[in-house]
């Protein structure tokens, strides 16, 4: 009698066409396209979209960060400041100059490019942008927003890995997805971004006894973990979907992901590269964030609220 593993390995052999590369260079692109376009008519408008950045300290990979950022935002046409304090800038001068930025109506998003220095408390910074600004959706409200369906700013990762999911033409609806990892940038809000999608999902973690025997089940698997061959092609179904989240170095210090790529790249039908896939769309996304403030302020005609959350967070799961 054929047992499922049996049968999977079977499935397997008879999947002999390599993946088809989802390409985040190009799906990049195309929506820079739209966001320069939708942005051009909003400052013809006298509604400019504009990005605040904040960099504190000499981080050497914070600075091409958050260079990258500013770069984006002229290529689109966006108005963007970039403010740069020595590390021992203090957390109160921090949180004054976010309250100033809150209150300045030209600026439709702000960014506190992290990591901070070890005296300034990153939840606090976080938790004093105020939401109608927090374009990277970090905010305790904005993660209730997203929790409860509602319009909001989603974390711009899982919101690119949404768009390049989107790409392969998949309907997720019944689709069964799993999400390795359960971070509060990259996790949790992929698991509820693939929720409201109606896929039945299930969440992987560092807990998880038998990590394979999940993700040979699902049509869409999303790894982000931050560890090299997380995901190998014997845990991957046949003509699955997967997602590459991590960054990481291999033994020759070469850039790659938590997928072993070229094995499963022998097993899934669609998957991402690394670099390639999901890197380019998180500053897209950051863009596509801030330009939909812009378009909410100009719909309503109101310069954009300047209310931080004013709530406590509250310490998560690692």
């Amino acid at each position: 009698m054929r047992g499922p593993y049996n049968s999977l390995f079977a499935q397997r052999r008879a999947f002999t066409m390599p993946a088809q590369l989802i390409d985040g260079v190009l799906l990049s692109k195309q929506l820079r396209e739209d966001i320069a376009a939708r942005a051009a008519k909003l400052t013809a408008a006298g509604k400019q979209p504009g990005l605040a950045v904040i960099l504190v300290g000499e981080d050497p990979a914070s600075q091409v960060y958050v260079r990258n950022k500013v770069k984006a935002c002229g290529d689109v046409g966006f108005h963007s400041v970039l403010e740069k304090y020595e590390a021992d800038l203090s957390e109160q001068a921090l949180l004054d100059r976010i309250a100033a930025l809150n209150a300045d109506p030209a600026i439709h998003g702000i960014l506190v490019q992290m990591p901070l220095p070890k005296h300034i408390d990153p939840s606090k910074v976080i938790e004093a942008i105020s939401t109608a600004k927090d374009v990277d959706g970090y905010s305790v409200l904005s993660a209730g927003e997203l929790v409860a369906n509602l319009p909001g700013f989603r974390p711009c990762t899982p919101y690119g890995c949404m768009k390049l999911i989107e790409t392969t033409g998949i309907d997720l609806r019944g689709k069964h997805a799993v999400v390795i990892g359960r971070s509060n940038t990259v996790g949790k809000p992929m698991a509820l971004l693939l929720l409201q999608a109606n896929a039945t999902v299930t969440i992987c973690h560092s807990a998880t006894p038998d990590l394979g025997y999940h993700t040979r089940q699902a049509d869409v698997i999303v790894a982000a973990v931050g560890r090299r061959n997380t995901l190998t092609a014997e845990m991957v179904k046949p003509g699955a979907i997967v997602i590459d989240v991590g960054m990481n170095r291999d033994d020759a210090g070469k850039l790659c992901g938590d997928v072993d790529f070229a094995g499963v790249s022998e097993v899934a039908s669609h998957i991402t590269p690394v670099p390639g896939g999901v890197g380019p769309m998180t500053i897209t996304m950051l863009l596509m964030n801030t330009l939909e403030s812009a378009e909410r302020v100009h719909a309503s005609g109101q310069p954009p609220a300047g209310q931080a959350s004013g709530m406590e967070p509250k310490p998560g799961l690692a």
